[in-house]
């Protein structure tokens, strides 16, 4: 690297740095000058200005772990604004972000592949993206793995989310044109989704119900989201339609049909009705009826094909823990029967 301002260092800078972090084959230990013309930067746009082969977001990684010391003392804080003059070094080493892109020979369910777009069927305990707690094992590992050709878009493709416990159908694009025009189909709302949840509690009154209630980040647990008064708790506009499918003395079975696509939009809606879903205990729902994780599946997809302009509808199955989660409670609802 052409930079007279990052040196590499010699081999006895990195065994004096072994007691902070432990250097290997892959990890390089380099020295940092921080002149006057990076004062009052923050420490991460510094470290782009010193290290420019590297992004800005594996540097602030590496903040983050501690692989950055400024003045002898290791500094966390990517928004730490520098001084003049102060020398430091850096580890540069793998971090599980750097590493979580990678392709990972896994089955997936593919119910329709087209060199435009792939229709998933995601099983539950699939994380969609990687992310702190899960670096792999996920469905853009997976696709990264089917499809060399994932690597070249944003995210492999991936224009919505399913929740990690959520099961059913997504779909992914393969192409760069097909994942724009699938991102302003879903922003137009002109894909339609369509969910199916066990929910706690009987039905009462009519047997449809549209839910409008912005969803934001919950005041009193931040790990979660709620229904707020976007005035002072912010959140975002979101609709959910509820048609009741049947119902039990135990619970109901509903169908969820999504217009918008906030984090955990259905299970916060369900909720907000008094029908939390089963076993989401997130959101106040019981284990019950054999289930161990919500009880929501995106059964139906239907959208237009982002190159061709063909009209295009999937449908799949209730998992297998889903369908005895009915029987247990006497329900027999043929999604074949539905539109």
């Amino acid at each position: 690297m052409n930079n007279s301002r990052a040196i590499i260092s010699s081999e006895h800078d990195i065994n004096e740095a072994e007691d902070r972090a432990e250097t290997g084959p892959e990890q390089e230990l380099r020295e940092l000058f921080f002149d006057q013309a990076l004062l009052g930067l923050r420490l991460d746009q510094a470290l782009v200005e010193l290290l420019p082969e590297f992004s800005r977001s594996y540097l602030q990684q590496l903040i983050a772990i501690g692989a950055v010391r400024v003045g002898g003392m290791v500094v966390c804080k990517p928004a730490t604004r520098v001084r003049a003059m102060a020398v430091g070094d850096i580890v540069l080493r793998p971090t599980p972000q750097s590493q979580a892109f990678r392709p990972e020979d896994m089955a997936l369910d593919l119910i329709y592949r087209d060199e435009h777009l792939l229709i998933v069927n995601k099983v539950a305990g699939m994380v969609v993206h990687p992310a702190p707690g899960n670096w792999s094992g996920t469905l853009l590992n997976g696709l990264l793995g089917q499809d060399p050709g994932a690597r070249d878009l944003p995210r492999a493709g991936i224009v919505h989310r399913l929740d990690k416990d959520t099961t059913g159908l997504m779909v992914v694009a393969r192409t760069r044109p097909a994942m724009d025009a699938l991102i302003r189909a879903i922003a137009a709302r002109e894909v339609r989704r369509e969910y199916v949840a066990l929910a706690q509690h009987t039905w009462a009154g009519g047997g449809f119900r549209r839910v409008e209630g912005p969803v934001g980040r919950d005041p009193r647990n931040r790990l979660r989201m709620a229904v707020v008064d976007g005035v002072s708790n912010p959140g975002k506009p979101a609709r959910t339609d509820v048609l009741l499918l049947e119902n039990c003395a135990q619970g109901c079975l509903v169908r969820c049909t999504l217009h918008t696509g906030r984090t955990h939009q259905i299970r916060v809606h369900m909720a907000s009705l008094g029908h939390p879903l089963v076993a989401d205990e997130l959101y106040g729902g019981a284990l019950a009826a054999g289930m161990r994780r919500q009880a929501l599946h995106a059964y139906r997809l239907v959208l237009v094909h982002p190159v061709n302009g063909q009209k295009m509808a999937f449908v799949a199955d209730l998992p297998q823990d889903f369908q005895r989660a009915l029987e247990a409670w006497g329900l027999s609802y043929n999604l074949a029967q539905q539109d």
